[in-house]
């Protein structure tokens, strides 16, 4: 049985970021060579140093949207909902807070944005729910929700990030495009626009993919038997130009140096062979045992204990060294979690 409380370990407090690096690619990055096990403490801004001419960095270009929404149920008490997945237009899937309280049929108010809508219009109604705690709510008195997310809604950063000293785009990277997250893809947000010259100049090639970030990314895992947790499904697409690059490299045996957890989940998801570009979705989990097929080398944060993000880097660089790893950043003070400190496991 692969155990859940292997994947534990003890972080001081103080090393879980509250900030970003400034500039972003002036953080630490912890290097570790799987083959050798060796671990060298440099910095982000060094990384073209670790890569070759024709390597390919895959990136996941999901942009996150201000999915925290706040209102009041008819009684006035406070709700707050974190919108999860668009269903259909106006329909999501969300979760709820208080959840004990909110059930089918609650009505809950929202803010008035300026005068987009009349006061006392525009409200969403809790039509369902699903096994897994989350609820479905419909908007109504608005053309589209969506629209008006950048009015209502809040950037959702995550709830380790007690005292905020950061803007929005601070949980953006340089390169997001495609607006559809619930959390950022943070292996990334190490990136600076000079870096990325300096990688291209080194003749480094790169690649977009999109996953759009929701509950399964970050959904706690509960049961002692991890092989009882199951992932939730996410979105994701592939571009034509994109899936060429990524067989390419592959056919011509390149170094493939993926960006974060999530985009290494997306070119996992295909079975042995060529990817196929498009739109679908995963709910892929990995955890040691798994056989790899396309990731070379993979740029990640360091992760929450008991996180199936923590068992997916276990399952690249092997538990024992990602244990290692930890307790070598965690000597060396560096900063954990989405602002913290990155790790290129090669």
């Amino acid at each position: 049985m692969l155990k859940l409380s292997d994947y534990d370990y003890e972080l001081p407090e103080s090393l879980i970021a509250q900030k970003p690096a400034n500039p972003r690619d002036s953080c630490r990055l912890l290097v570790l060579n799987r083959k050798t096990g060796e671990i060298t403490d440099d910095v982000f801004k060094n990384l073209d140093q670790y890569l070759n001419s024709n390597d390919l960095l895959v990136f996941n270009n999901s942009k996150v949207i201000p999915a925290r929404v706040f209102g009041k149920k008819e009684s006035g008490g406070k709700v707050e909902l974190l919108l999860l997945h668009e269903q259909e237009k106006n329909v999501w899937e969300a979760l709820v807070r208080p959840g004990r309280r909110l059930n089918t049929g609650t009505k809950i108010s929202l803010a008035v944005p300026n005068k987009t809508v009349q006061k006392g219009d525009f409200f969403c109604q809790i039509i369902g729910r699903n096994g897994n705690g989350t609820r479905i709510v419909q908007f109504s008195g608005c053309e589209n929700v969506r629209d008006l997310l950048s009015v209502i809604g809040e950037i959702p950063l995550p709830p380790y990030i007690k005292h905020p000293e950061c803007s929005p785009e601070d949980y953006q990277t340089i390169y997001s495009q495609i607006e559809g997250s619930v959390a950022a893809p943070t292996a990334g947000l190490h990136f600076t626009e000079g870096l990325m010259e300096r990688l291209r100049a080194l003749g480094v090639e790169s690649s977009e993919i999109t996953l759009h970030i929701g509950w399964g990314t970050f959904r706690p895992v509960h049961s002692e038997n991890i092989l009882e947790h199951s992932m939730e499904k996410e979105w994701y697409s592939i571009s034509n130009s994109a899936a060429e690059k990524i067989n390419a490299a592959a056919r011509e045996g390149r170094k493939m140096v993926v960006v974060g957890t999530t985009a290494c989940r997306v070119l996992e998801s295909f079975p042995p062979g060529e990817i196929s570009a498009g739109n679908g979705f995963t709910n892929l989990f990995i955890y040691p045992g798994f056989q790899f097929k396309r990731v070379n080398a993979l740029i990640t944060n360091f992760h929450l204990p008991k996180s199936t993000l923590l068992m997916l880097v276990s399952a690249f660089a092997g538990h024992e060294q990602i244990f290692r790893a930890y307790q070598e950043a965690v000597r060396l003070k560096y900063r954990f979690y989405s602002f913290g400190d990155a790790m290129l496991i090669l």
